[in-house]
């Protein structure tokens, strides 16, 4: 016969390992929402990308990877916001393609600021060339070329993770300079905790979180961090933006985005009218 201490333990034991349980499973579902959420800063297969992640983001009454029920608001209806921004300068992208990584002819031990001035405002961002000698020289060599004047500022997420995304002379998320550069600073100290501060400007890329293929595939796409954004750190951080800029991005997330679901085109016309990089 089991005495009541016995049992006592017994059940103790039971509901210790039903907690554990619990956990496994939500940290099982954390990861495959982080490792989805990352994938929104894809550049190839933005399209699709951009589908599934809202899904998962906003819910749709299905299930997510791990077969967690994901909950659905009604309908959203598209953001309205009105549009705080100038008219775009007169002016057109140049297509300007290349077929490999410029030489680096920066100069490694400096700093450099990279100045977007966009119809929304200044967004200066300080580059720091030691950490991320490939990428600021990038775009050191891009900027120069005028490849970022009168391009647009296509993507702006405000959901699960909280960036404007530039970068791409098409518009589309498609688009490069032709070339890859390497992933840098991936280590970085910013990113402990998986987690991408507000301030922060890195690389866009084609990394597949969850089949590990696509490094070292940053091309000319870029986001900028308004808020504090849970990511694995995979992706290239090379420049921190300053409060002038910051309060710009601001302007830029609270107007919101044409999908009213979290992800989509911003409400602000951002367009980068002229860009410039200046060694400090």
């Amino acid at each position: 016969m089991v005495s009541q201490d016995q049992r006592r333990r017994q059940l103790a034991r039971e509901k210790f390992l039903r907690q554990q349980q619990r956990r496994t499973s939500a940290r099982r579902k954390a990861h495959v929402r982080n490792a989805v959420i990352a994938s929104v800063l894809g550049v190839i297969l933005v399209g699709s990308v951009a589908l599934y992640t809202t899904d998962v983001l906003k819910g749709d009454d299905k299930k997510d990877n791990a077969g967690a029920e994901v909950s659905q608001s009604p309908s959203a209806s598209p953001s309205k916001a009105p549009d705080p921004c100038e008219k775009p300068a007169a002016g057109k992208v140049e297509k300007l393609t290349f077929k490999k990584e410029p030489a680096i002819t920066i100069d490694k031990t400096a700093t450099y600021t990279m100045d977007l001035r966009t119809t929304c405002g200044s967004i200066p961002i300080t580059m720091d060339a030691a950490k991320a000698p490939h990428t600021v020289n990038s775009f050191d060599f891009l900027v120069n070329k005028g490849y970022l004047d009168h391009t647009k500022c296509h993507r702006l997420t405000t959901q699960g993770i909280y960036v404007l995304q530039c970068g791409d002379p098409q518009g589309t998320g498609m688009g490069g300079p032709g070339y890859t550069i390497p992933d840098e600073n991936l280590k970085d100290p910013r990113l402990k905790g998986d987690t991408y501060p507000a301030g922060t400007v890195a690389m866009a890329n084609q990394f597949n979180a969850q089949t590990g293929e696509g490094k070292n595939s940053g091309g000319s796409q870029f986001f900028l961090v308004f808020q504090d954004s849970p990511l694995p750190a995979n992706y290239t951080p090379f420049g921190t933006i300053s409060k002038a800029g910051m309060k710009v991005l601001s302007k830029i997330a609270k107007a919101g985005e044409n999908t009213g679901m979290g992800d989509g085109t911003p409400n602000a016309t951002v367009v980068i009218n002229k860009a410039t990089v200046k060694k400090s």
